[in-house]
Formats: C-alpha cells, structure tokens, sequence
C-alpha cells in the first residue's frame, strides 16, 4: 500500500463521524476568532474616529479656524445645519460655502493664545 492510502485509512479510522465534527468545530473557532480580530483592529477603531469625528462638528463654532480636506486654512464666520461659510486669507472677499465633512481640524481661539500665554509665563 502506498503511504496515502496508509494516511487516509488511518484518519477514517479515528472515530468515524466525531473526527469529522472535531475538525469542523475548530475551523468555527478559527473563524470566530477572525472575525474578533477584524472587530477590534478595524470596525471598533473606525467608529471611535467617527465619534470623535461628529464631536469636533458639533463644537464647530463661529471664530473658530479650521483647515479644510484640501489643506486650506480659514476661519468659521457662518453655520448652518450642514454647511459653514469658511473666510479665508486676510481680504474679507474670500468666504466660500462648504459643507462640515470637509473640514479636517478645528482649533478653537482659545486654544491659540494659551501656547502663548505659557510662553510669556516662562520669559518671567
């Protein structure tokens, strides 16, 4: 008899149908932990961003300088349910109407003068 055959007849003889069952359970567990492994390094990381993601659009305010998906820098001077009017550069002619997704970051002004504040605090 060649080996093959020697290695199939010998599997086949293992317990007949709970070989078999014993085989399928453990590609179960192979898959549940899979999937376990997508969840938390993928789906449950993604909806933390997306969290954080509608946090900074409800702080949105007006005053507030935000860089844009396109890397423009500009400041908030109007808000509606879904758009803001974003002002750019120094000349008040440059307000342009875009919606929240497209903005990346928002720093508030407040959170602008405290670096400078520190600043002042360590020249004392």
């Amino acid at each position: 008899m060649t080996p093959y055959i020697l290695l199939a007849s010998s599997g086949s003889s293992s317990g007949g149908a709970g070989g078999l069952m014993g085989g399928t359970l453990g590609l179960v567990i192979w898959i549940v932990i899979l999937f376990g492994f997508m969840y938390f390094f993928m789906i449950r990381p993604q909806q933390k961003e997306q969290k954080e993601k509608t946090a900074l659009m409800n702080s949105l305010g007006i005053g507030d300088t935000v860089l844009t998906t396109s890397g423009f820098y500009g400041v908030v001077i109007d808000i509606d349910d879904d758009t803001v009017i974003v002002e750019f550069g120094s000349n008040k002619n440059c307000r342009i109407p875009m919606q929240k997704n497209a903005i990346a970051a928002v720093e508030k002004p407040e959170d602008a003068k405290a670096p400078e504040e520190k600043k002042d605090n360590k020249d004392k």
